[in-house]
């Protein structure tokens, strides 16, 4: 039986009129009679008698009207209940970040928990070669990330920052100390890139191929995480591209980070799984969202 039948004999029994009835559901005249007749074709019975001058429910109709109205009501209610559930923002979300909780992470963090003190917030480190595992796998449910995204079933917020890059060299590197590099050079430092299942378009961030010019950019070993990554620029086997914040939480005095002109802007912001938006996901990518501009505006 339809839904939509049932619907549309409980208001025409308030009703009794099929042009009122057709305008609360926002139906044709012609359209409730047909709803009308196929549900009396399924009953078996007439439940209105119909006239120029009036509609009135048969006795069968009052006798279904009665049994109907309670269950109707009490599935109503499951549905406004559920939709609030819905909409609650409680229990645990589990949020990914790549390496290292930078201030647009925590800050994301403390702006959603001052906002929603009834759901607690579980950070979860994300391999730097695997940036999209765990949230597909439902390890965690929304996840810090490069943007754009153009990932299958992905969804994605807003940017959050809009950074420049450093490159990391060992302090024995020819370039260590440097005031600053162009873009182009990179062209004679081997880039240490990514082992793992990382889009191509994600490993281009990180390490990429060629300048913007197209000279060729040599490419050093591959690693998995941001930590093995330090590791081998500090044994001088390569250089490595960071974020400008993220250089800064990786200081170290064995690894020099210079900054990089002409290369376009990192732009870190918060990815999802579409079929898995939840109240607690939008919430937290709009305090993330709130947190930046409010940040922006300070510096500003």
């Amino acid at each position: 039986m339809e839904f939509r039948e049932l619907e549309c004999f409980l208001v025409l029994s308030e009703e009794l009129h099929f042009a009122r009835t057709a305008e609360r559901l926002y139906l044709s005249p012609g359209r409730v009679s047909q709803l009308m007749r196929a549900l009396e074709d399924r009953i078996g019975g007439r439940l209105f008698e119909r006239s120029s001058r009036r509609v009135r429910l048969t006795p069968l109709g009052e006798r279904f009207l009665a049994d109907l109205r309670p269950s109707y009501d009490g599935m109503a209610d499951a549905v406004r209940r559920a939709r609030a559930a819905a909409r609650e923002v409680t229990g645990v979300i589990r949020v990914g970040f790549l390496a290292t909780p930078t201030d647009v992470v925590t800050g994301s963090v403390r702006a959603f928990e001052r906002r929603h003190p009834g759901c607690a917030v579980e950070l979860v480190e994300i391999a730097l070669s695997d940036p999209f595992g765990k949230l597909r796998a439902g390890l965690v449910d929304i996840a810090f990330t490069l943007l754009p995204v153009e990932e299958p079933g992905l969804a994605a917020g807003p940017g959050l920052n809009h950074v420049s890059y450093r490159l990391g060299v060992s302090v024995r590197h020819p370039l260590a100390g440097r005031a600053g590099i162009g873009v182009e050079e990179l062209a004679s430092v081997p880039l240490i890139g990514l082992d793992g299942p990382a889009p191509r378009a994600w490993n281009e961030r990180i390490a990429p191929s060629v300048t913007p010019s197209g000279h060729p950019i040599p490419q050093a070993g591959k690693v998995a995480t941001t930590q093995e990554g330090l590791t081998q620029v500090a044994l001088d086997r390569g250089g490595m591209l960071f974020c400008t914040p993220s250089a800064d939480q990786h200081l170290r005095p064995d690894v020099s980070f210079v900054p990089v002109a002409g290369l376009p802007a990192s732009i870190l912001g918060l990815t999802w799984v579409k079929a898995r938006e939840t109240a607690a996901i939008r919430a937290f990518d709009e305090a993330a969202v709130a947190q930046a501009s409010a940040a922006r505006a300070l510096v500003a």
